[in-house]
């Protein structure tokens, strides 16, 4: 069986970084709008607004160089929650569960201008990794 979800799009709201209170492990959510590859009937393309839930460095990294308007790609595992609200009405919260953000805005478009893939750990010399907007894929 296979879960996989790849989303590109902007982030609408700055990301909201937490930590877990019993474990004290970080945690980020924001939302990325992310545009559908069809038109309607108006010739407009609609937007989904997708949440998104990212855990330990990764959601260090986003909180501190992710901002609203940000652009980033997002790969992880799509996550589907049934809960009570205070109501007692059954709810049901949709979200993704990311395994790899990258940054995908220039230096020039992005204040903070942070360039490197936040699933990476292993830079921990505080070197900037940099790239050209040519050099994405996609």
């Amino acid at each position: 069986m296979l879960n996989r979800v790849v989303l590109i799009g902007r982030l609408t709201a700055d990301p909201e970084l937490r930590h877990i209170p019993s474990s004290g492990t970080p945690v980020t959510n924001f939302t990325l709008a992310v545009d559908r590859p069809f038109t309607n009937q108006q010739g407009e393309r609609e937007t989904d607004f997708i949440n998104i839930t990212v855990w330990r460095k990764q959601a260090e990294n986003c909180a501190q160089y992710l901002g609203k308007g940000s652009m980033a790609a997002v790969e992880g595992r799509l996550q589907i929650r049934k809960y009570d609200d205070k109501e007692g009405v059954r709810r049901i919260a949709v979200d993704v569960v990311a395994d790899n953000v990258r940054f995908l805005d220039s230096k020039k478009s992005q204040g903070q201008g942070a360039q490197a893939e936040s699933g990476y750990e292993g830079q921990d010399s505080g070197e900037e990794l940099s790239f050209n907007e040519e050099d994405i894929p996609f």
